[in-house]
């Protein structure tokens, strides 16, 4: 906390007393230190904003309060970590952001405080501005024109022409917005500015990726459009042009500040003759005289526009694919740092990778392999016989004189050539502790054949001594064996 202001220190210090962790955050996230906020605390953020338990509008409104700040440090770097949240955060943050009437409200933001602020104050305003347009774009498409899907199958090259023609104006807008913070190379001069920019320029290469499939979109439709729409479609592709001029010099200064090339897309201009093709077919459709044109040297055009604008979208894919590899490296690097970290601990302190109490270590996060005890370790036949047994007796204790009785007195009871007491006496209370309190019916029951059989579940588990002592115990041992 060396670079932090005493202001800071005491601000944090407040909300580590009320208990808000988010509160905290976003305090150490925005501090009055001139440098950008620090990873740690917006990925915290970023996981909050993941969190089904996280008041979005709390997060939000706590950023807000953040801008209401005289300092141009902190009011820049909450807008920073604002962006941030909207571009990696959970959709719900920016959904909120959209259904809110108002945002950020510093048109009129200035700093008096030096000669810095002065400067910052205008990118400040300017930033501010952006970030309300895309909340606006969000709620007129309900969508991010940075996180569509792009291709051949993309949004923009699959919606139709009524929606294209509506959609393309709203996409046009953001990139103005974007395209006028307008700022030099010469003034990127500290980290809470050139964090700001480093996300400006990633949202205007894939805003313009958007905005590139949607102008080959309209080419491809522009000669089967009625006069009205090819009118609104000339008016689109002719800004494109002035905003694909304009997005060049974006570059050109992420270029250099040291950006590397690889992440920089190539953009490919529309041969010149396209403008004219369009142009002539409007007027063809308006019934004016133009030069005779034949559909194959117009599609010929056509093909080679639509051609140079696709390689330009290949060229922002390859500019996205650097930086999901870049990102996959990047988590591949910290788990191998934690991995490695985790296995010096282990060698320092062995006694942590496990615990006696639980099976669980909540140190090591080990498992703990003691044996468990085997509840079915008995022989598998031994358990047959004895479930059989006790099938057949509860079923004839409950009806008296069915086929269970039958079927007992015929394989176990009948005429035995031991002449023996039987070997299994009834024991109401056992018949009662089996079925949880079940007692019997107080009606008379009809007299038991001499040949039905009697359990005794202290003979069968062993309780009873004297059971052993009986002539008839080989008996069944013998066919518990089996």
């Amino acid at each position: 906390m060396s670079g932090q202001s005493i202001t800071d220190r005491m601000t944090a210090a407040q909300h580590s007393v009320t208990g808000s962790a988010i509160s905290k955050t976003v305090c150490k996230a925005t501090t009055h230190e001139v440098m950008g906020p620090k990873k740690k605390h917006l990925d915290y953020l970023i996981q909050c904003t993941n969190e089904m338990n996280v008041n979005i509008p709390q997060l939000a409104d706590t950023l807000f309060e953040r801008t209401a700040n005289t300092s141009w440090v902190v009011v820049f770097k909450s807008l920073t970590s604002t962006h941030h949240l909207m571009v990696y955060g959970n959709e719900r943050f920016i959904q909120y952001l959209a259904s809110r009437n108002t945002l950020f409200n510093l048109s009129n933001f200035l700093d008096k405080s030096g000669l810095q602020g002065y400067d910052m104050s205008t990118f400040i305003r300017r930033y501010s501005r952006y970030l309300n347009e895309k909340a606006v774009s969000y709620r007129q498409v309900a969508f991010d024109f940075t996180k569509v899907k792009r291709g051949s199958d993309g949004v923009m090259r699959t919606v139709n022409t009524e929606k294209l023609l509506k959609t393309i104006p709203i996409i046009q807008n953001q990139m103005d917005v974007l395209l006028d913070f307008n700022v030099n190379a010469n003034e990127l001069t500290n980290g809470v500015i050139n964090a700001a920019f480093m996300l400006l320029f990633k949202d205007a290469i894939r805003l313009f990726a958007a905005y590139n499939e949607g102008i080959i979109n309209l080419l491809e439709k522009y000669f089967d459009m009625k006069k009205v729409q090819c009118k609104e479609g000339l008016d689109i592709y002719k800004k494109f042009l002035t905003r694909m001029t304009r997005i060049s010099e974006f570059l050109k200064v992420a270029e250099q500040v040291g950006i590397d090339r690889g992440d920089i897309p190539d953009l490919s201009q529309a041969p010149s003759s396209l403008l004219d093709a369009l142009e002539q077919h409007l007027a063809s459709l308006e019934g004016k005289k133009v030069k005779d044109s034949t559909a194959a040297s117009r599609a010929s055009t056509l093909s080679k526009a639509v051609s140079s604008l696709a390689n330009t979208g290949r060229s922002f894919t390859k500019v996205d694919e650097r930086e999901k590899q870049a990102a996959l490296d990047e988590e591949q690097s910290r788990l191998r740092a934690l991995k490695e970290q985790r296995l010096l601990e282990l060698q320092k302190n062995p006694s942590a990778a496990t615990t006696n109490s639980s099976p669980i270590s909540p140190m090591g996060g080990t498992i703990n392999s003691a044996p468990a005890i085997d509840l079915f370790s008995t022989p598998t036949t031994v358990l047959v016989a004895w479930l059989l047994c006790c099938s057949f007796v509860i079923f004839s204790t409950l009806v008296p004189g069915s086929l269970a009785d039958c079927c007992v007195s015929d394989s176990f009871c009948g005429p035995s050539p031991y002449n023996t007491p039987p070997l299994f006496q009834s024991d109401s209370s056992a018949e009662a502790s089996l079925f949880g309190g079940f007692t019997a019916s107080p009606a008379p029951l009809p007299p038991q054949n001499s040949q039905a059989l009697n359990v005794d579940f202290d003979s069968v588990f062993g309780n009873n001594v004297n059971a052993n002592n009986l002539d008839g115990t080989d008996v069944t041992l013998a066919l518990l064996n089996h």
